[in-house]
This record gives C-alpha cells, sequence and structure tokens, in this order.
C-alpha cells in the first residue's frame, strides 16, 4: 500500500511559480487494512475517484500518490480550497462500509517549489506535510500563507478559524494554523498534533527582560537580574495575564535583541524592559513597557530612590504594568484599573521580607543558585541562610532554601535522605509562614512526587500550587510529570505542550514532552521534541541519551549510537550505549558499558541499572536492581509505570507486586 506513483511529465505538464499545494491521506488506513482488506480495497478505489474528481474539477493537478496519500498543486489558492471543500463534502456524503470509514485529513499551504522530474521538492512541500501530520480525519488544515490569499475568495459559508499558533516538527518558528469550517461538515476535533499548545491570543501577555545593570560594579548584575526576576514572579502569579518564563525570556540577556524579535520569540504583545544603577545604597531604576505590534511605550518611569524603596519601587511598577495592560485591553479607567492592579500584585508578593538587606542577600542567593554547579550551591545556600538570620520570616527566602537542598540530594552532592530531609523542613517551614505561597506548593509537590511517593498528597499541593499561579511552567512542569506517573499520559502530553507554549525555550519542557510522547508510542513526535530541547541545551545531560533511545525504538540502531556517543554526562552517555549495543547484538561492548555505569555511581543509580537490565531482557536482575531503587528511595522510580523500558517485565506476576508497593497498580 505504499508505492508511489507520480505523474508523466511528458503527458501532463504541471505548473511553476507560487503554488498551492493540497495533500490528504486516510487517517487509520493501516488498522483499516488490517481489520477489513476487502472492505478497504474496495472503500480505497472509491476515495480514490472522489480525490481525482475534486481535485482536476477545480483546476488542481495530481503530480503524486503515495498509498491512500495524494499530492496535488493548484495555480490558484482559492481554487484549492474550493476543491478540498468539495472533497470532503463528498467524502461525508458518502456511505461507506461500517468496517472502513473513511476519514481523511487534509492540508493547504501556499509558496514556490522546485519542479523536477514530475514533482516537487522543497520547503512548501515540507511545511505542508508537517500541517497535514497535525490533523484529524475530516479537518482541513490551511496555513497563513494560503489564508491570506483566500481570505477574500472563500466558498459560501465557509469559514477558516485560527486554532492558534503551533510549532511544526523542523519548521523553526511558530505557525497560526487555520481550519476550513463549513456547516455541512464536522466541527469538533482534538486538539492538533504539535509541539506547541494553543496560547489564547486575547489574553495580556508580556515578557520581562533582565534589566541591563549600569553599575560601576560588576558583581550588582545580581541585582538588576534579581529585580526583573522577582518582577517577572509577581506578575505570573496575575490571573487572566500570561507571563514569558524567566528561562525563555532570559535567554535573550546581552544579545541585543529587539522587542520585535523577543515579542516573536515568545509570542508577546507587550515587552518590559530597564535598567539598573546601584551606588551604595543609592539606586536608579529605569523601566518601559513597550507593544510589541508597533514600538509604543505604553508606559514608562524613572525610579531615583534609596534601598530601603526597593519594595515600594517594585510594587509601582508591577501595579504600573498590570494596571496599563488592563486598561489597554480591557478599556477599565484608570481608576478602576489601578485599584484592580493594586489589590492583584499586593496578593501576588506575599511571603516576601520587609528587610532590604535580607531581600539583598535573597537575590545574591537566588543568583548563584542559578549557575549549578556544586560550589556555587554552597554559596547561594549560604547567602540565603544569611538572609534568614535577619528575617526568619521570610517566606519566599525558606522556599527557596528548600529547593536549593533537594537539588543538592538530585544532583547527588549530598545524600539523598538527608538532602531531601531538609529540603522539606525549608519548605514546610515556607508554607507555615505564608500558606498561600505557590512556590512553596509547588515543591512540596516535587518531593511528595519524587521522594515520599505519596500521590494523592503530591495532587493536593499542585491543585493548591494551580490555584494560587495558574498558567506558571514551574506549576505545569510537575502537574505534567505527576500525570505521567500515574499513566494519564495524554493529560501529561497536553500540560507539558501548555509547558512549551508558556516558554518556548526551555530544553526541560520538550525534553519532558519528549518524554511523554515516547510513553505514548508516538515516536516521531517525541524526537522531533528531543531534538528541539538538545537544540536549545546542546550540553544538558540525558537529552542526547534520550533522542539516542528514541531512535533505537524507530530501529534506527546505526542514528541511536552515533547520538549516544554525543551525550556529555559520562555515566548516563554509558547508560545509553548499553541498551544500544545488546540491541544491536554487541554484548561484550554492552556488558563493559553497564559496569561502567555501576562503578561510576558505585551502585548508587540503581534504577538506571535496572533499566539496562529490563531493556536487554534480563528480568530477575533487573527486579533485584529495581528493589535495591526502592531502599535507595530512587526518585526515577516515579517514572516507573509509563517507562518504555520495562515493558518486558509487565507480564511477569513480580511486575503487580511491585506496582502494588510503589501504589502505582491499577
Amino acid at each position: 500500500m505504499s508505492s508511489i506513483t507520480r505523474a508523466d511529465a511528458s503527458t501532463l505538464p504541471l505548473p511553476s511559480g507560487t503554488l498551492t499545494f493540497l495533500l490528504t491521506d486516510i487517517e487509520g488506513s493501516t488498522r483499516l487494512w488490517q481489520v477489513a482488506s476487502d472492505a478497504m480495497q474496495a472503500a480505497l478505489a472509491r476515495h480514490d475517484l472522489i480525490l481525482r474528481q475534486g481535485i482536476t474539477t477545480h483546476g488542481g493537478h495530481v503530480f503524486k500518490t503515495a498509498g491512500d496519500a495524494f499530492f496535488a498543486a493548484f495555480t490558484t489558492p482559492w481554487l484549492a480550497l474550493d476543491a478540498a471543500l468539495a472533497i470532503q463534502q463528498a467524502l461525508q456524503a458518502e456511505e461507506w462500509p461500517p468496517l472502513t470509514p473513511i476519514r481523511v485529513r487534509m492540508a493547504l499551504h501556499s509558496g514556490a517549489a522546485e519542479l523536477r522530474d514530475g514533482d516537487y521538492f522543497g520547503q512548501p512541500l515540507n511545511q505542508a506535510a508537517r500541517l497535514l501530520s497535525a490533523g484529524h480525519g475530516g479537518q482541513t488544515l490551511v496555513s497563513s500563507a494560503t489564508c491570506e490569499l483566500c481570505n477574500d475568495r472563500l466558498p459560501a459559508g465557509a469559514v477558516l478559524k485560527s486554532l492558534g499558533e503551533h510549532l511544526l516538527k523542523d519548521i523553526a518558528r511558530r505557525q497560526t494554523i487555520y481550519e476550513l469550517g463549513h456547516p455541512s461538515l464536522p466541527n469538533e476535533f482534538a486538539p492538533l498534533r504539535t509541539l506547541l499548545a494553543p496560547l489564547d491570543t486575547r489574553a495580556p501577555s508580556i515578557a520581562v527582560l533582565p534589566f541591563v545593570n549600569r553599575s560601576h560594579d560588576e558583581e550588582d548584575e545580581y541585582f538588576s537580574d534579581g529585580l526583573a526576576d522577582e518582577l517577572l514572579n509577581v506578575l505570573a502569579k496575575i490571573r487572566g495575564l500570561r507571563v514569558a518564563a524567566r528561562s525563555s525570556s532570559f535567554t535573550f540577556k546581552g544579545k541585543g535583541a529587539t522587542v520585535d524579535e523577543v515579542g516573536r520569540a515568545l509570542n508577546v504583545a507587550t515587552v518590559l524592559e530597564g535598567s539598573v544603577r546601584k551606588a551604595g545604597n543609592r539606586m536608579r531604576i529605569s523601566v518601559q513597557l513597550v507593544k510589541v505590534a508597533d514600538g509604543y511605550h505604553l508606559w514608562s518611569e524613572t525610579y531615583d530612590r534609596t534601598l530601603d524603596d526597593i519594595f515600594a519601587v517594585q510594587d509601582d511598577i508591577a501595579q504600573s504594568v498590570v494596571a496599563e495592560l488592563r486598561t489597554a485591553l480591557f478599556g477599565e479607567s484608570g481608576a478602576k484599573a489601578e485599584q484592580h492592579a493594586s489589590a492583584q500584585v499586593a496578593a501576588a508578593a506575599r511571603g516576601r521580607t520587609t528587610d532590604h538587606e535580607a531581600y539583598r542577600l535573597f537575590l545574591q542567593g537566588r543568583h548563584f543558585l542559578g549557575r549549578r554547579t556544586l560550589v556555587d550551591s554552597a554559596r547561594g545556600i549560604g547567602y540565603l541562610k544569611q538572609a534568614l538570620q535577619i528575617d526568619p520570616e521570610f517566606a519566599l527566602a525558606w522556599a527557596q532554601l528548600g529547593r536549593a537542598y533537594v537539588t543538592e540530594a538530585d544532583t547527588g552532592w549530598v545524600p539523598v535522605v538527608e538532602g531531601v530531609a531538609r529540603g522539606r523542613d525549608a519548605v514546610v517551614r515556607a508554607l507555615q509562614l505564608e500558606p498561600a505561597l505557590a512556590e512553596g506548593h509547588a515543591w512540596m509537590s516535587w518531593i511528595r512526587m519524587y521522594y515520599d511517593w505519596d500521590w494523592h498528597a503530591a495532587e493536593a499541593s499542585l491543585q493548591q500550587a494551580q490555584l494560587l499561579a495558574p498558567g506558571n511552567p514551574d506549576v505545569l512542569l510537575p502537574a505534567g510529570a505527576m500525570a505521567l506517573t500515574l499513566g494519564r499520559i495524554d493529560d501529561a502530553i497536553e500540560l507539558f505542550r501548555q509547558v512549551v507554549a508558556h516558554d518556548p525555550l526551555r530544553a526541560s519542557g520538550y525534553s519532558n514532552l519528549g518524554m511523554a510522547l515516547n510513553a505514548g508510542d508516538r515516536l516521531v513526535e517525541s524526537e522531533s521534541a528531543y531534538r528541539k530541547a538538545v537544540e536549545l541545551g546542546p550540553q544538558r545531560e540525558d537529552l542526547r541519551a534520550n533522542l539516542a533511545l528514541n531512535l533505537l525504538a524507530q530501529g534506527r540502531v546505526d542514528e541511536a549510537l552515533a547520538e549516544a556517543l554525543r551525550e556529555p554526562h559520562e555515566s548516563i552517555r554509558f547508560w545509553a550505549i548499553a541498551i544500544i549495543e545488546h540491541a544491536a547484538g554487541h554484548f561484550t561492548e554492552s556488558n563493559v558499558a553497564l559496569q561502567k555505569v555501576i562503578a561510576k555511581s558505585q551502585g548508587a543509580n540503581a534504577y538506571q541499572v535496572a533499566e539496562v537490565y529490563a531493556a536487554r531482557g534480563e528480568i530477575d536482575v533487573a527486579f533485584q536492581w529495581l528493589e535495591r531503587a526502592y531502599a535507595q528511595r530512587d526518585g526515577g522510580l516515579a517514572e516507573i509505570k509509563t517507562n518504555r523500558l520495562f515493558r518486558s517485565l509487565h507480564t511477569d506476576l513480580r511486575w503487580r507486586d511491585f506496582m502494588c508497593k510503589m501504589r502505582l497498580a491499577d
């Protein structure tokens, strides 16, 4: 069913120049052939006739078919749209056999492609193919390029409904995708199969860029970064305001990007930028809120104050930003907008200190923790402790300290039990001081999920965090992890898509999305997510190793091994190589790599060792290492239920027992 037929260029001249391409295929055709091959053969013949008639009667050219897929070119874009509508209507009206309901997905995109030997090549075809793969049976997707050409020439009763911006595989920028609608056709479809969840473009949106440090002392960088970071954190808690995450907006630090470039990359309507000049106890802070569409300054202000006034300045900036956005987008009066903004900012600023020196130490601590090295972690923790000595009721500092302790445990810098115990005590203290602290609930959910394996308590913490900071990627990420832990793969995929939509330059968001797609056997989509993660964080640990195992699952052994060899983290590199070499039949090489994994960690990474043995089909040894992982309280066990590497264990009676012990049995 996969043979390819091309048009004969000698008898059927094909058009050139800017064309509109219509690509189609049948959803679930492989399954239909398996369950009813005879009925499918008859249905396919009728399908082909409907497609050909619909294309040719509207001036189109079928230049290739592949199985049930059609590739057609039109010189007139609105005729291509007419053809797609007519074909979908004909397919909808057809009485298909019960076992072979034919549902065709379609995609239209316009551009100039290269014509060679009766076929077309180039980016327009690639984009049309990616657009097609995002759709569902019965759905017709239209690119923004085609939409612009057809908007004034739509068929009677037809509409082009925007489905928002999405990221398509191998396409660098987000694409606005439209759906062809008509009263005669179905209009309810599942979310598109794309990397990005659609964003609500009606909601006010903003990116807070790192403030420029104009002080003479470069060490004051922590203060300018921290001030912008704190404003971002406050704004992110404002309900109804979409804020680009720090991990994305701070990638523009020192790059001289224009407001337009930032807006397009982060898909926001406004950008807050500023500068800080600090000299002793004096500071000058200049900020401006800029509209991306036209560069217009919605608001700007300069503050000449002392450090004692830092909190008043922060609140004034946040309130002014929120008030301006409410006035511009909701039409609220100045007084009403300011009143709402003041109340929202006050609620969002919970948990901070009133002591400017404690606050300065807090900013320094968070600055060093962000570097994620053993030495900097120790320095960061030291600064946080100093801040808490000055103000023991500084809830945000307690939450940050708890996060730092858990990170130490997670990276192996301190024993897991010791680090997690410290982290838990700090987070508990933060929540005692401020029960409505979103950061505290988010980090408590991580502890309860990855170390306590108390799924109900973890979900309760997540619900609180989502209530307090809806749309915050740092809350959506653990929510996705929780869904994956409990086997709710589709929910996890949707949550991780929301993460990358709000935080599009964050490698870990795409990595988690890749993991969820991999768990759902959507290997091609998973590969695309992993590759995006590698692109954003080429030196981050485990990204290339996970991509390598994805390629292995697709049967691309040589590519998998090449990718594994590029993994920067030595132990993780050997872990992937051990699995791939065994799959390739190189058992000696696999054993050598596995022994290096065990030696590097002195047996402390029992979960990863169990993964290797399970992937190699060595069931008894895999269960032995799983028991060791359980005894070590290995956080990786939270991912066991949906981990593809353990599927060889699922039919063993011990698997059910282990799932019950983990409280993950169905």
